[in-house]
């Protein structure tokens, strides 16, 4: 089992910058990928980036460089530094684990409200 808990959202203007954070415990944390999804009402979740044990990243489209995933395996954390947000931005960001051998051993936090609003 992993528990994760996620802090850091909140409301920014566009083009300012917002960092989240995703605390995990519970578990071997290196030995998960961590993720970082959004969702909107009415709409899918959707992938905005994911970061291996090792640091090997993955990245959205939509992401185009603004957003920065990284993780802490000392600290069992993992990050998303959002700069240059823009209005379609605004989602409920989810914290994500996934087990590298039993891909079914998937965990969620809870969601962070982030506003991109001027």
């Amino acid at each position: 089992q992993v528990q994760l808990v996620v802090s850091g959202g909140g409301l920014v203007q566009p083009g300012g910058s917002l960092r989240l954070s995703c605390a995990a415990s519970g578990s071997i944390f290196r030995m998960y990928v961590m993720g970082w999804y959004r969702q909107v009402p009415g709409k899918e979740r959707e992938l905005v980036a994911t970061i291996t044990s090792g640091g090997s990243t993955n990245y959205a489209d939509f992401v185009n460089g603004r957003f920065i995933i990284s993780r802490d395996n000392a600290k069992n954390t993992e990050y998303l530094q959002m700069n240059s947000l823009k209005p379609e931005d605004t989602a409920v960001y989810y914290c994500n684990a996934v087990h590298s051998y039993v891909y079914t051993h998937v965990y969620w936090g809870q969601g962070t409200q982030v506003t991109v609003s001027s």
